[in-house]
């Protein structure tokens, strides 16, 4: 039995994306109200997903049990009792999903069950299109409903400089869960070894590397933003805004000279508003 009306099922999801993720709520408002609810409820299903793997106390048990909750929900056999679930449940039937990508976003969380080291930038790259160039393809039917298939390789580049751009920001929290993303290949060509990272070593041979993955992020970014023109024009605006923001991430590290290790870099109100009135 269903507590919830669909419209708190709704403002439930909007104040996760609220609370764990303001670039992406500020961007995303831009949205007529059908396309900003669907964004929330789809940002609550990796939000969940993602928690599990991060804060679960048995992660490996739990991101089971969700997997079979999401394969419930698709054959109609889950109580819409959850918020998300409500929510997803509305979406689902109002746009043309890619159901793929949900069950390719929670593959990738169960990469970080069993994967704590990459060998090569193809591998964070293919790791960073399962848990956020997946993100791209669950919005796409949401933002551009009539063509979001022509769409689909600009959306999975947005998702992928999105997550290279979480990596090279949360190196330091990374390594407190035993995580290193910043491939080893590259790490022995700039002269940066584990010891340094485990010891929050800024050094210059640590800048250049970061440099090296944060240039191929902006790549991405530039990759993304080329098929623009082809969203409706309501999705534009959101879409340019959500790569401008993350992407002013980058800088706001430069800013912090690239201290990862104990600083948490983001880009403030007004850079957001600036970043939105300049569209």
């Amino acid at each position: 039995m269903c507590l919830k009306t669909l419209e708190d099922a709704y403002q439930d999801c909007h104040k996760i994306i609220n609370r764990h993720s303001k670039t992406f709520s500020k961007a995303f408002s831009l949205l007529p109200a059908a396309k900003r609810k669907a964004v929330w409820a789809i940002y609550a299903f990796c939000r969940s997903v993602d928690d599990i793997v991060d804060e679960g106390a048995n992660p490996h048990e739990e991101l089971a049990e969700f997997e079979k909750q999401f394969e419930l929900f698709l054959n109609q056999e889950l109580p819409l009792e959850q918020s998300m679930w409500l929510a997803l449940d509305d979406v689902f039937k109002k746009f043309d999903v890619n159901k793929q990508a949900f069950t390719d976003m929670i593959k990738g969380q169960q990469m970080d069950l069993v994967k704590n080291r990459y060998y090569t930038m193809e591998e964070v790259e293919e790791y960073s299109y399962y848990v956020a160039g997946t993100v791209g393809l669950m919005l796409l039917p949401v933002l551009a409903p009539n063509n979001h298939k022509q769409l689909e390789a600009g959306g999975k580049s947005l998702g992928t400089a999105m997550q290279i751009t979480n990596i090279l920001r949360d190196i330091g929290e990374d390594i407190q869960r035993g995580r290193i993303y910043l491939p080893s290949d590259l790490m022995d060509l700039f002269g940066v070894t584990e010891e340094q990272i485990k010891a929050s070593e800024v050094t210059d041979s640590f800048i250049e590397l970061w440099e090296h993955m944060a240039t191929r992020a902006e790549d991405l970014y530039k990759l993304a933003l080329e098929s623009i023109e082809y969203y409706p024009i309501d999705a534009r605006m959101p879409v340019k805004g959500a790569a401008y923001m993350y992407r002013a991430i980058l800088n706001s590290v430069r800013r912090n000279q690239y201290q990862v290790f104990t600083t948490r870099s983001f880009i403030t109100q007004e850079e957001k508003q600036n970043i939105l009135s300049q569209l």
